[in-house]
């Protein structure tokens, strides 16, 4: 029995999503509110202390971290295998989702926040706002505070992009000579990409890669052409859908 604690909007949500989906695994949703906080509950900090989701629940196993979930799934349900035979290769796309979760996935967070929170505070005295920072965030509460009340400044939001760029200047590269990240079979390197892509999609920047970077914006196509990329991404599961927010545009 397959449980996954997830919400609509979340991109490491939507990597497990991906997975499950390629997989063809059956699960049961369970959504988690992160607008009323419900990721910071005692009940759910009980499942995962970090207060991130996702978080899977096979049989009376408790598996968090959306990377470390997939690979769990890749272990545990080894059919439809989403990394490659080889011993080498499998390393090459193990590096692949360290370097993805580490740089883009974090850089990604900047101008997401900015989108995603900022509107929540317009509303907001000051006495209010303060009331809202002090909530308990295990592995993020400096990240919030740098965000501040204003947001992230154009500096920090062009140095993400900036790391974003160097991202699709790697899959470009990399997809010169195959034909998807994790090599000739789509697989976890294109499972942990995929949701990052699309988000900045989502927010607007989806020139950086249309008028550079060919391989990447083909990638992207044929990604979502996947029957899994509709399970994953169902409607008003984009964070512009949710926020009922036009793009960022830059």
């Amino acid at each position: 029995m397959l449980k996954l604690y997830h919400a609509n909007h979340s991109t490491c949500s939507q990597k497990v999503r991906l997975c499950l989906a390629e997989k063809d695994l059956d699960w049961e949703s369970q959504l988690v509110n992160l607008a009323t906080n419900e990721h910071l509950s005692e009940e759910y900090l009980k499942l995962n202390p970090n207060g991130v989701v996702p978080t899977l629940i096979h049989d009376d196993g408790v598996i968090t971290d959306s990377g470390v979930i997939c690979e769990y799934l890749e272990e545990v349900f080894p059919d439809k295998p989403m990394l490659p035979e080889d011993p080498v290769d499998r390393a090459v796309v193990r590096a692949w989702v360290r370097y993805l979760d580490e740089v883009p996935t974090a850089a990604v967070r900047v101008p997401s926040f900015n989108m995603a929170f900022l509107p929540r505070y317009n509303n907001l005295d000051d006495a209010e706002f303060q009331a809202q920072q002090a909530d308990i965030r295990p592995i993020r509460k400096q990240f919030y505070e740098r965000m501040g009340r204003k947001g992230f400044n154009d500096a920090e939001v062009d140095a993400a992009v900036d790391q974003f760029r160097s991202t699709l200047a790697r899959m470009e590269q990399r997809l010169d000579n195959l034909a998807w990240l994790s090599g000739d079979v789509f697989g976890l390197a294109d499972i942990i990409a995929l949701p990052l892509i699309d988000r900045m999609d989502d927010l607007g920047f989806e020139n950086m890669w249309l008028t550079e970077f060919a391989n990447a914006t083909d990638w992207l196509k044929r990604s979502r052409d996947r029957s899994s990329f509709s399970t994953a991404f169902y409607p008003k599961s984009r964070l512009s859908e949710f926020l009922r927010l036009s793009p960022l545009r830059r």
